[in-house]
């Protein structure tokens, strides 16, 4: 479903099921996986490749060349940057194009949740199952399963694949309270057993 106002290059690529929002923008080449929703004025610059089941809300916004998981959602007014360097001129005061500097994209791990206008500062890579709160100012790469927050984005906790923040059980031990999963943690590392 693709609603009459988005705007959808005839270039990108859309995976069977997905939906697109009233004023969404997806550019060329962008690669959008099955099952997912782009809200409301979201855009998704050229060659951004989403996987399955992503969820993009209203006015996120994810600039190339990002690249998200499967099962991806990213908040409302939430920002993938590409540019470390921003500026709209060069040196001498002429116009950059797009000669004039390089992208670089952020990548987000299977399962992660970006929030509410949180801004993810590429080059950056958010683990798997990872909750960047709402608001957060991600600058460096984030562990799997890390609970981030503030500005800049610090670890204050650890989640699990439910979003809930995990109780110590002891040692090096961590337990999801909805699902009971288990998890353990080595060297600032965590890792759910089997």
């Amino acid at each position: 479903m693709i609603a009459p106002t988005a705007d959808v290059d005839e270039k990108a690529v859309i995976g069977a099921g997905t939906r697109i929002w009233h004023l969404a923008q997806v550019r060329e080449d962008a690669v959008l996986g099955r099952d997912c929703t782009v809200g409301r004025g979201a855009y998704i610059g050229p060659g951004v490749v989403l996987g399955d089941n992503c969820k993009l809300q209203n006015h996120a916004l994810v600039y190339e060349p990002a690249r998200l998981g499967d099962g991806v959602f990213i908040g409302p007014a939430a920002v993938l940057t590409n540019d470390e360097y921003p500026r709209a001129v060069t040196p001498d005061g002429r116009l950059k194009t797009g000669d004039d500097w390089t992208a670089v994209g952020v990548t987000v791990g299977e399962g992660a949740a970006i929030g509410a206008r949180a801004v993810c500062v590429a080059p950056v890579t958010v683990g798997r199952w990872v909750l960047v709160a709402a608001g957060a100012v991600v600058t460096t790469d984030v562990p799997d399963f890390a609970l981030v927050v503030g500005v800049p984005a610090r670890r204050i906790g650890w989640v699990g694949r439910a979003g809930r923040p995990l109780v110590a059980e002891g040692g090096n031990t961590w337990v999801c309270p909805e699902t009971g999963s288990v998890y353990r943690e080595r060297e600032g590392v965590l890792s759910e057993t089997l």
